[in-house]
This record gives C-alpha cells, sequence and structure tokens, in this order.
C-alpha cells in the first residue's frame, strides 16, 4: 500500500488552489521526512491517479467542479478501499463526520491544517491502516490454518454464545457460522452422554469456572441439527485476554464414530467365538466368575454344564468345514432358545 513511510504519496483533490496551496506548505514545513504531493481539482482526475497505485493516503475535499457531497467520499473510496481518506471540513461538519461513517479515517477542521497538526494527522492514518492490514492478514492467515485442520473448531464468549466456528465444526453441528454466531452454545453443539442418554455437562462452563483445560464427557455424542448423532471426543479451554481475565471458551473437537465402533467390533471379537459367535472361553471364565460372586452373595446355588458333539470331527473330515460350521451354528441357535436371557451358552474352541 505504502511506497515509504519516510516520504508518503499523498493525493490533494481539492478544488481550491489557495487552500491547496497553505496544505502543501503546511506539509512541505514538516522538515525530514516530508510529504510528496500530488494536487488534482476534480474527482475524475483523482480517480484517475490512484488508478495508477503508490498513494499512500487522500486528502478530499466533498465539494469538487464533478462532483459533490457524500457521493464525492463513496466514488473514491469504491475505487481505492485501502487507501486511507481523509475529508477537508471546509465549514461542513456534518457531511464529513457522514464521510466517516462511510470509511473515511478521519476528517480535518479547518482550523487544523496547520505544519503541526496536519502532518500528525496524515500519519497517524498511514499507521493505522498499515495496523489494519497487517491485523487483516493474521486473521485470515489464522481463520486458512483452523478451516485446513481436521479437528472441528468452536469458540464462545464469557456468556456461553457462538463467536467462531470453523467448517468442520459447521459441518459436524449442522450449523453454518452465520447463522449460529450469537446463539447459545446449548443450542449449536448439543452433547449427550452416550450410555445415559442424558444432557452431558456444557464443557465451556467447565472450562471457564475451573480455568483450565478439560475433556469432554467420556462416551460423548453429538446431536447434529438434523438429528444425526456422532460419538466425539477431544477437550475445552478457557479464552484469555491480554490481562489474564477469562473472556470465553474454545472447543475442539473430532468425529470418533468409526474409531469407537471398531473398537466394540474389536473387544466383541475378542470375548466371542468367530463361528458362532457365542461368548469364547475368556468371556465364559469372566461370567462364571460373576456367577460364583452372585451365588455366595445370595446363598444360592448355581449350574454349568458342559456338552459334547459325538463324532463331529467326523462331519468336518467327510463333509468339510464349512457344513461343521452350519451345523455349530444349528445347534448354537437350539441351545439360545431353550435358556434364559440372563444365562451364557459358550462354546469352547479346540
Amino acid at each position: 500500500m505504502t511506497t515509504s513511510i519516510l516520504s508518503p504519496k499523498i493525493l490533494l483533490t481539492q478544488n481550491d488552489p489557495a487552500g491547496a496551496d497553505k496544505i502543501r506548505v503546511a506539509l512541505a514545513a514538516t522538515g525530514s521526512g516530508s510529504f510528496d504531493v500530488e494536487w488534482v481539482r476534480q474527482l475524475s482526475q483523482g480517480l484517475a491517479r490512484l488508478s495508477k497505485g503508490g498513494i499512500d493516503a487522500v486528502l478530499l475535499e466533498l465539494s469538487l467542479p464533478d462532483s459533490h457531497g457524500i457521493e464525492t467520499f463513496d466514488k473514491l473510496f469504491s475505487a481505492a478501499p485501502g487507501v486511507p481518506i481523509l475529508v477537508l471540513d471546509n465549514g461542513n461538519e456534518a457531511l464529513a463526520k457522514e464521510a466517516v461513517g462511510h470509511g473515511a479515517q478521519d476528517y480535518l477542521l479547518a482550523g487544523h491544517l496547520d505544519s503541526y497538526s496536519l502532518p500528525r494527522a496524515l500519519r497517524n492514518a498511514i499507521e493505522r491502516k498499515a495496523v489494519e492490514d497487517a491485523l487483516y492478514v493474521e486473521k485470515e492467515r489464522a481463520v486458512v490454518t483452523l478451516n485446513s485442520i481436521g479437528d472441528a473448531v468452536l469458540c464462545t464468549d464469557i456468556s456461553g454464545n457462538i463467536t467462531y466456528l470453523n467448517l468442520v465444526a459447521e459441518t459436524m453441528t449442522g450449523w453454518c457460522r452465520e447463522e449460529a454466531i450469537g446463539k447459545p452454545l446449548a443450542e449449536v453443539f448439543r452433547i449427550i452422554d452416550g450410555t445415559t442418554r442424558k444432557t452431558a455437562r456444557d464443557p465451556m462452563e467447565l472450562a471457564v469456572e475451573q480455568n483450565r483445560t478439560v475433556g469432554l464427557t467420556v462416551n460423548c455424542a453429538l446431536i447434529r441439527r438434523d438429528g444425526f448423532e456422532s460419538a466425539i471426543e477431544d477437550s475445552a479451554a478457557p479464552i484469555h485476554d491480554r490481562a489474564g481475565r477469562v473472556i470465553g471458551a474454545v472447543i475442539v473437537f473430532h468425529d470418533v464414530s468409526a474409531a469407537r465402533a471398531m473398537s466394540v467390533q474389536m473387544t466383541h471379537s475378542a470375548q466371542h467365538d468367530p463361528v458362532t459367535n457365542l461368548p469364547n472361553r475368556l468371556l465364559l471364565t469372566d461370567r462364571i466368575t460373576q456367577a460364583i460372586a452372585w451365588s455366595r452373595r445370595q446363598n444360592r446355588p448355581i449350574a454349568v454344564i458342559f456338552l459334547d458333539l459325538d463324532h463331529f470331527k467326523y462331519i468336518n473330515d467327510s463333509l468339510g468345514h464349512a457344513v461343521g460350521d452350519k451345523l455349530l451354528q444349528s445347534v448354537s441357535r437350539r441351545l439360545l432358545a431353550n435358556v434364559r436371557g440372563s444365562d451364557t451358552v459358550s462354546r469352547l474352541g479346540g
């Protein structure tokens, strides 16, 4: 945007030659690091000069031969929104204030165009714009980074209202950022205990209360806006201002539905016979241990019955293992159909 902070190039757009001379004299009197001033008398000339680039700031009179009023500012601002514009008051302060409302950096009263106030106002405007641009770049970099990661990120203010969602959070919650901002966290981020089905405790509230990073409820499930449910994991942490005060919270989470389903499947496979899907020796041992403990507490007997299929090896050898497996499955179904739901039917492979 700027050509040189030491010698900024200023576009003076003013119709009055005497006023323009006064401004150039005031800027020339600053000594070292003075301003390079280009003067034009019409808006069309100013627009043409801005199109070539290299202008650090604009001093603009709103009443020009080819344009008048707030439209003068609007046209110039539309042509170069990245260049700070200071409006010359010239007796109509209300119009100058309106221009500030439309995007002007500031306005200058006729009595403040001296060699001290004018250069200072210009340098402040140029530096302020440079800071705004730097902040914008940092914000865009942060947004791009947050939208590139695989985790969902959601932020709230201290009152628990949504202030930010990244793209992954939008997908997982079913809320777009524009709709979600300002809404209570519980409305957008609906989480329940996957086991009890009860509403899980607000992680933002917990993080703010304890002023530290906290994990989400174990077996936590997120209910998307359309009712779809997904298992999630991760954490919430407080957000602090420069003074160290808690001003909100950030929640980072990701979908673990596949991982959790695989864990359940692996646990099931480790405890069940692959052919009959009956509890295997490992799970049977655990069930018998629990049954013995229950029997002792209740002072009641338990029964354990072992069954063997005679000549089963002959079936495998003569008809093949596929037929043998079907036989085992058929026997398993018959046994299950003749016991209570609290009983255990197991296959001890061997």
